[in-house]
This record gives structure tokens, C-alpha cells and sequence, in this order.
């Protein structure tokens, strides 16, 4: 997010934030991340593990020392290169230890129900939108969801595949209105195995959905997935700003 977009109606706070790179960070009265936080909390989840990079002193010094939670516990894990989303998983594993755990980005926020779907699921799992729910309830248009992840799902709830960034022919192939993935994860241990077997992406990228590919179709591993209909707030761009601000309006986040 650190190419500037006049039309964005970013306000000089938020804009300092963006061009830092720090979506999470950008304000909406408070920090993006105190809402995704609230969510969380709301949900039942009090302990929090925080991937930031090395330069990223602003996000552990608002949360240790500016605003520490009320409701959560946060710690945090350094990435030491941005090498991707597995990689950044990866620098996680201490925290997580033998436990189940939910995954998400800091760039996209989800109501507490899907949080409380992943918490009643039996084992590890994830949450799949249609496209058409998506459209018509979050702030993702039909160009963008063409770009996410779309998933094969077997009668009986199964995840069997994840294609990332599917080109225009393998997305038709999944009908008018597929499951997609919004990068929403509860996961047990195995997926750390997962993360350092796969190889880097087209882009360079140590990437969390062909970890997730590699753990179902190579591994065997039983990902479970649950429908759910919900406003996705997705903050990847200047141009959500003004949007996720108005979404956000009503929400008194408690982190």
C-alpha cells in the first residue's frame, strides 16, 4: 500500500501509515488492528501472537506500551525477511506450540462469528465465502475476488484443493459462484511441516495457501471447511480507506 492515491480520501494519519506500509496500524479512531483485536475477543480469543517485521518498533511499542489490551494478551514474533505468509507462520511456531490455533491477516477484518465458527469446528479448518456473498456484502468487487483463492470441497466438508491467484480459465471452471478462501485458517501443528517443505512461488514467495495445498493433497491432512455468509472488510489498498471507514463507524472496538 505504499503507492499514493489521491482519491482515496486518506486523512494525513492515515496516509503517514499506508505509505509506512503499515495497514494494520492505519486509524480509524483507533488502529485497524484494535477492531480485528475486539473481534477476536469477542469471539473467546485472548491470546494473540503479533508477526512483525523487523523495523515494526510502532506496532509492539502501541501494544505493549501506548494501548496494551484490555481483553487479549498480544506477544509478538519478528520475521526477519519478508519471505511470505508461511515464512511469516513460520516465526510463529514457538508461540503456538502443540495447539490449535486461527490465522489470519492483519489487512482484512472478519465479524467475531467467523471466529466462533473456526472455535467450534472439530479441528483444524476454515471458513469458505461464495463469491456472490462477498460481492454483495463486503467491500470486494467482482474484479478483485477473481484474484483470491478458490477451493474444492468434498461432499462430505473436506478442503481437497486450494488454487491461488487462479487465471481466468481455472476460476470459470469452479461455476459462477465458488468457494473462496479469505486467508482465515485454524490450524494444529503439522502445517509448521507444511511451511518449510514447500518451495517459493512464482512471485519468490514462501506462500500460506500452497502450504495449505501441499498439507491436504501431499500429506493427507484433514482441513475442514464451514459455509458462512459475512462482511469481510478487506483493507489491501489506499482505495479501501474511506469504505472501511464508513463500515467501521458503528463498531466500538474493546480490544
Amino acid at each position: 500500500m505504499q503507492r499514493p492515491d489521491p482519491a482515496a480520501g486518506a486523512d494525513a494519519a492515515q496516509e503517514r501509515m499506508a505509505s509506512a506500509g503499515l495497514k494494520a496500524m492505519i486509524p480509524f479512531r483507533r488502529p485497524f488492528l484494535d477492531y480485528i483485536l475486539s473481534a477476536l475477543a469477542d469471539a473467546g480469543s485472548n491470546d494473540v501472537c503479533l508477526v512483525i517485521g523487523p523495523g515494526h518498533d510502532l506496532v509492539r511499542d502501541y501494544y505493549s506500551r501506548v494501548s496494551p489490551p484490555a481483553r487479549v494478551r498480544v506477544r509478538f514474533a519478528v520475521q526477519v525477511e519478508a519471505r511470505g505468509t508461511a515464512d511469516a507462520l513460520l516465526s510463529a511456531e514457538s508461540f503456538a506450540g502443540r495447539d490449535d490455533f486461527i490465522v489470519l491477516n492483519a489487512d482484512n477484518y472478519y465479524p467475531a462469528d467467523v471466529f466462533r465458527g473456526l472455535a467450534a469446528i472439530d479441528g483444524p479448518g476454515l471458513p469458505v465465502f461464495r463469491r456472490s456473498s462477498l460481492i454483495a456484502l463486503s467491500n470486494i468487487d467482482a474484479v478483485r475476488v477473481r484474484s483470491y483463492a478458490v477451493l474444492q470441497i468434498a461432499p462430505d466438508g473436506r478442503l481437497t484443493n486450494i488454487i491461488e491467484k487462479p487465471d481466468a480459465a481455472t476460476f470459470s471452471d469452479h461455476g459462477e459462484d465458488p468457494f473462496i478462501s479469505m486467508n482465515c485458517w485454524r490450524f494444529g501443528p503439522s502445517i509448521f511441516t507444511a511451511c518449510r517443505t514447500i518451495t517459493p512461488s512464482a512471485r519468490g514467495e514462501l506462500e500460506l495457501p500452497e502450504a495449505v495445498r501441499y498439507a491436504v493433497t501431499v500429506m493427507g491432512e484433514r482441513l475442514l471447511t464451514f459455509p458462512i455468509e459475512a462482511a469481510v472488510l478487506d483493507l489491501s489498498q489506499r482505495g479501501d480507506i474511506a469504505e472501511v471507514e464508513r463500515r467501521l463507524a458503528h463498531v466500538d472496538p474493546r480490544p
